[in-house]
């Protein structure tokens, strides 16, 4: 990151989108003193990732008061690995030959700008082998937890890269390229090679989604994983690829000496092998994950136990201290809210005999019109069989007739 520029008002365009904003690198101005979007950005990242943590931390056999160490001594560690990877890379413009006070004094100048990532990574991980074997801790275990968050924090920082229109890329027509007047400035004196008119690859916002997406797939992968550094070697190999490509695009790339090698690709591509050879070594040699000492867990259970008691013991002096008038308000608020409960019950219970009741009568109804029509059947086969009588007995008397004809 390069030194930051009083910006005050720019203008950003994309002028394959249509896009236009007005930003300004300050967030808030005081006086002199003048606090930096960027600024905002990094501390926000920060205490998201530090809240996060805490909240999911015990469901991965991890106490927060341990997190919480690890937190006070990796934050600052990794702020400092930034600032001296920065330094050390672009040691020309801090020091000052013959005068130690002024190249300390510049070193030390953070709102001059001057971080770089990986050295803030690096920093981390030296803070926490320091800490592990500080507290007797599983490094593997804390950092295959902790190294989740890193990219989201990148992911939020990237903007402030944005606000201060820096860490963009060469040239490009694609729609999204974007334009402005700082930019311009930047390419017609760094980069004589390049048109300063044309827009510039913004790839502060790539490397900010592919950071995102690394986030996303190391919450999955931490959440599944069963052996341990998994979790640890997949963010060096997903960051150490989107890194490589994004940073040869970048016009403000950090070189080893008077060569053409880009620092970061170099590092990127060694945060890949050694990602790819701690899996094969986790599955060659089968490691297994180590849980923090039970000393830990105890010590958070007693916590956990204590602040109950405590919450208790609170509830049952605000009940002592309640005043009567509050506590029958209380007391009938609860009262109103059970009989209005109760209410309820009774209305189900009423509407549900009344729904019985209905079907009831619809079934009576139903049995009395089937009766009604076995009664008209059975009056209909007794007029039938009245009538069949009535037909049989004029046969009778023919048959009498032919009787007595015969017998004279």
């Amino acid at each position: 990151m390069n030194f930051l520029v009083a910006l005050e008002k720019e203008i950003v365009t994309f002028p394959g989108l249509g896009w236009k904003f007005d930003i300004d690198n300050v967030a808030i101005s005081i006086g002199g003193f003048k606090l930096y979007w960027y600024g905002i950005l990094i501390g926000a990242a920060v205490v998201l990732c530090i809240v996060m943590g805490l909240k999911q931390c015990r469901k991965f056999g991890i106490t927060p008061d341990l997190l919480t160490d690890y937190c006070l001594f990796t934050i600052p560690m990794a702020f400092l690995g930034a600032r001296l990877y920065y330094v050390f890379c672009e040691w020309g413009d801090y020091y000052v030959k013959g005068n130690i006070g002024s190249t300390l004094g510049n070193i030390i100048n953070f709102r001059g700008g001057g971080l770089a990532i990986y050295g803030g990574v690096l920093g981390a991980l030296l803070a926490i082998f320091i800490m592990s074997k500080i507290r007797k801790v599983p490094m593997s275990t804390m950092i295959d937890f902790a190294i989740v968050y890193i990219p989201l924090g990148q992911a939020i920082g990237r903007w402030g890269n944005f606000f201060n229109q820096e860490a963009f890329g060469t040239t490009t027509n694609l729609p999204w390229g974007m334009k402005s007047t700082a930019i311009a400035r930047y390419l017609a004196q760094n980069c004589p090679e390049l048109d300063s008119e044309l827009p510039v690859h913004p790839t502060f916002f790539y490397e900010s989604v592919c950071t995102f997406l690394t986030f996303i797939i190391l919450m999955v992968i931490r959440k599944k994983s069963k052996r341990p550094w998994t979790t640890t070697s997949m963010y060096f190999i997903l960051y150490g690829i989107a890194r490589f490509f994004i940073e040869g695009l970048r016009t403000d790339s950090l070189y080893i000496g008077n060569t053409n090698l880009r620092i970061s690709q170099v590092l990127s591509l060694g945060l890949i092998v050694i990602g790819i050879l701690l899996l094969a070594m986790g599955r060659s040699f089968d490691w297994k994950k180590q849980p923090i000492p039970e000393r830990f867990i105890k010590a958070d259970q007693r916590m956990q136990e204590e602040a109950r008691r405590r919450k208790e013991e609170r509830l049952r002096e605000y009940e002592e201290d309640e005043d009567v008038e509050d506590r029958v308000e209380r007391l009938a608020k609860s009262s109103f809210r059970i009989d209005d409960e109760e209410d309820e019950e009774e209305d189900q219970e009423k509407d549900e005999d009344e729904a019985d009741a209905d079907e009831a009568s619809d079934d009576d109804i139903d049995e009395d019109g089937d009766d009604e029509d076995d009664s008209e059947e059975s009056a209909e086969d007794d007029d039938a069989d009245d009538s069949e009588e009535e037909d049989d007995e004029p046969d009778d008397d023919e048959e009498e007739t032919d009787g007595s004809r015969k017998d004279r």
